[in-house]
């Protein structure tokens, strides 16, 4: 192998050392058997969401997982692997691909990091399970108002049971 290829092949590793790194989370998946229009759906799912999706070689993942502390995820590297990467949201790989896999039976979850943490199959299935975002803060917020609007109920019937003596 020449220095050239070597160098290129260095870097691979290095850039996806650093995506395993920098993401919060990181979900392995084989896309085998996934039709084009398949897989395309699933690539703009994913990319609606800030996730990227990126077929990797396996020499490649070992040498950038065992590069990022990540050397138990080096068991799921068998068989063709993509992994998806997201900045932003940690859940959201999981559950769009959880969705995915559930409609398509070739799309397979095989395993992932979030939050730093290895992840396991039935891990991604939960973390799934859980709402986006914006479907956990309307619960916070629902969760925080909820006192306030118990407050408010019982000032009012104090203030119409007050309106019901007085035109007695």
């Amino acid at each position: 192998m020449s220095e050239a290829t070597i160098a290129v092949k260095a870097q691979q590793v290095e850039e996806v050392a650093n995506k395993f790194k920098e993401a919060t989370s990181s979900v392995v998946v084989d896309v085998r058997g996934l039709t084009v229009d398949q897989s395309n759906s699933l690539r703009k799912s994913l990319r609606e969401e800030g996730v990227e999706l990126k077929v990797i070689k396996n020499k490649v993942l070992t040498r950038a997982a065992e590069a990022a502390d990540l050397s138990d995820l080096n068991d799921i590297f068998a068989g063709p692997s993509a992994v998806a990467f997201s900045n932003e949201d940690a859940i959201a790989p999981a559950r769009i691909l959880k969705k995915y896999s559930d409609e398509i039976d070739a799309l397979e979850i095989k395993g992932g990091v979030i939050d730093g943490s290895i992840a396991s199959v039935e891990d991604i299935n939960k973390y799934a399970a859980l709402p986006d975002r914006d479907g956990l803060l309307s619960m916070l917020l629902s969760t925080l108002q909820a006192p306030i609007r118990n407050v408010a109920y019982a000032v009012k019937a104090v203030s119409d049971a007050k309106a019901e003596e007085a035109e007695a």
